[in-house]
């Protein structure tokens, strides 16, 4: 027989869980739009909006472009399965009356794994989407090398802030995961 404490650190009754899976569901499908449109730039001889033809992308960036896309992608539904996982877990197999589907049964070390696996894949696919997104924009304003002033903003916005929030989900991830 287990005493009551030693019953909660490896069993969880929340709700909790699973709407942070939902959560990471719902954004992951949100950058999956965001891959298709950069795929839709996939275009041979692309030209950009700088006046000089020196400053267009050459077809190495469209090929990174659709390359940086598809790893991307594939990061994010890596992520979104193991989140599906752990919530049909938690949903179906551990809930034994269908009123409390929410407050299911479930090991939580399996589930700080699961949860975990899937931040990793969420922060790999942001980061190939910020690559692709780079990519995207050398190819509409212009290649960095040509020290256009729009490139350099947009991609220096665009590295600040993916990076910082990156940083922040990266921590928030980890503190959860040790506490």
């Amino acid at each position: 027989m287990t005493t009551r404490g030693s019953s909660r650190s490896s069993i969880s009754t929340t709700s909790v869980h699973v709407t942070a899976l939902d959560g990471l569901v719902n954004v992951n499908s949100l950058f999956t739009i965001a891959v298709f449109v950069g795929l839709s730039l996939t275009t041979p001889h692309p030209h950009s909006l700088e006046n000089r033809t020196s400053c267009d992308a050459s077809v190495d960036v469209v090929k990174n472009l659709l390359v940086f896309e598809v790893v991307s992608f594939s990061f994010f539904l890596f992520s979104s399965l193991i989140a599906q996982g752990l919530k049909l877990a938690i949903n179906l197999l551990n809930s034994k009356d269908v009123d409390e589907a929410f407050r299911a049964h479930i090991n939580l070390k399996a589930l700080r794994f699961g949860m975990m696996g899937s931040a990793i894949g969420s922060v790999m696919g942001c980061v190939f989407l910020m690559l692709s997104m780079i990519n995207v924009i050398q190819i509409r304003l212009g290649m960095l090398s040509c020290g256009s002033k729009s490139t350099v903003h947009a991609v220096t916005a665009l590295v600040l802030l993916v990076s910082s929030a990156l940083l922040v989900y990266i921590s928030t991830a980890v503190y959860a995961f040790l506490h």
